[in-house]
C-alpha cells in the first residue's frame, strides 16, 4: 500500500472499531502525539511504542461517544499524509459536544511503510473545555 492508502486503510479500520488493523500498520517504536507534551485532554496524550497506542482507542471508547467522523482529504508526498477529518461527538461525563472541522493529522511514514510518527492537530481547548462541568 501507499501511504495515502495505508491512512485511507486506517480511517475505514477506524470506523468499524478495528483497533487491531490500525496497530498493525503502526512502527514498532511509533510517537503517537509526538512533539508536544502532556495535555489536559486524556485522549490527546504523548504515547511511545504500538504496545502504548490501545491507551489512545481505549479512552476514545470510554469517554467520547462519536455522532460522525468523516474522513475527507489525504494528501501525501512521499513519506508525508495530511489527513483532513470532520468530526461530531459527545463527552460522556459532561454531555458536550466537541465539533472539529478540518482536524489534521499528520502521519510520517518510516521506510517500510509503517506510520512512524502520529499527531493531531486539532482545537485542543475545545476538547479541554468539553471536559469541564461547568
Amino acid at each position: 500500500m501507499t501511504p495515502i492508502e495505508t491512512v485511507q486503510h486506517i480511517y475505514a479500520a477506524f470506523g468499524r472499531g478495528d483497533v487491531a488493523a490500525i496497530l498493525d500498520c503502526l512502527a514498532d517504536d511509533v510517537e503517537w502525539e509526538y512533539g508536544g507534551s502532556t495535555s489536559p485532554v486524556p485522549w490527546l496524550q504523548p504515547l511511545r511504542g504500538r504496545q502504548q497506542v490501545p491507551r489512545f482507542f481505549d479512552t476514545l471508547a470510554t469517554q467520547v461517544e462519536f455522532h460522525s467522523f468523516v474522513p475527507k482529504q489525504c494528501l501525501g508526498d512521499g513519506r508525508l499524509v495530511v489527513g483532513l477529518v470532520d468530526l461530531d461527538a459527545t463527552v460522556r461525563a459532561t454531555g458536550k459536544r466537541v465539533v472539529e472541522v478540518d482536524e489534521v493529522h499528520l502521519f510520517h511514514f518510516d521506510e517500510r511503510g509503517r506510520v512512524a510518527r502520529f499527531r493531531h492537530r486539532a482545537d485542543t481547548w475545545l476538547h479541554a473545555m468539553a471536559l469541564k462541568n461547568d
